[in-house]
This record gives C-alpha cells, structure tokens and sequence, in this order.
C-alpha cells in the first residue's frame, strides 16, 4: 500500500519551547512521529535577542532557511551572518548555534536529515503558543 500525501495548514502546527526558558520555538510541520517520515522539518522561532544553546547532531545534517529577521549562525569556530532568504547548514558532528541578531523575532524553516530522535525531544517540551505576528509569517501575510 502506498502512503498518502499530506498537506497541514498552519492551524495543524504545533510549537514547543524544548525547556521552558528557552529563547526559541520549534514548530513542527511533519516529523517521524506523526507522519512517518525519516527527518523533522519545522519552523523556529526565536525570540528577540534570543539563542538556541550550542548543539551537535552526531548522526544529522541540520538545515535551516531564514524566513524573516537576521541571525548570526555559529559553528566549529566560524560566524555567518545570515539574512531572508540566506541558508545554513550544518554537517553532522558539528557544534553550531543560531542568534537571533534582531530586530524583532526571527524565523526559519529548520528540517533535520535523518530526524536523529530530534521530533521527540521537541515534543518532550513544553508546549507553546503562536500569536498573530507567528501566524501571520507562517501564511506568508507579514
């Protein structure tokens, strides 16, 4: 039997803070759990001035694609200032960290290849609202 397709409208998503004082968001659009799939793919978000902790992924690539706002990506040593419409990479076992560069919150798609038991440790979190700004850029109105 073949797997259907799936299409998810923002209203489906759900978002999580990993810990509770965490400075980002993870909204998750298809992940293992639920859909079946080998990877996670969500938005991030971040809140202004806000930084995800250094993190490595010994058996992922973690991807990340700027939506809207301005971030300094970090890694193995390395800045990359990263602006709309810019990439990010980061290989397996490499240390890497996203800023939040500012003004406002800044958004970016983040898919990670394999999921590497990523969308459970999202899903593990806390759970966590998205307002209208968040929304707005999720249906591309901002």
């Amino acid at each position: 039997m073949t797997t259907p397709p799936i299409a998810r409208a923002p209203d489906a998503y759900r978002a999580y803070r990993i810990e509770a004082t965490s400075t980002n968001r993870l909204v998750i659009v298809f992940d293992p759990i639920h859909d079946a799939v080998p990877f996670v793919h969500c938005v991030e978000i971040w809140d202004e001035g806000g930084a995800q902790p250094p993190n490595v992924h010994p058996n992922a690539e973690e991807i990340f694609y700027i939506l809207k706002g301005r971030a300094i990506a970090h890694c193995d040593g390395r800045t990359f200032p990263l602006e709309p419409g810019d990439s990010f990479l980061a290989r397996r076992g490499q240390t890497h960290r996203i800023v939040n560069a500012g003004p406002g919150r800044l958004y970016a798609l983040c898919t990670m290849i394999p999921d590497d038991h990523f969308a459970a440790l999202i899903r593990a979190g806390v759970p966590a609202e998205l307002d209208a700004e968040d929304l707005a850029v999720l249906r591309r109105l901002a």
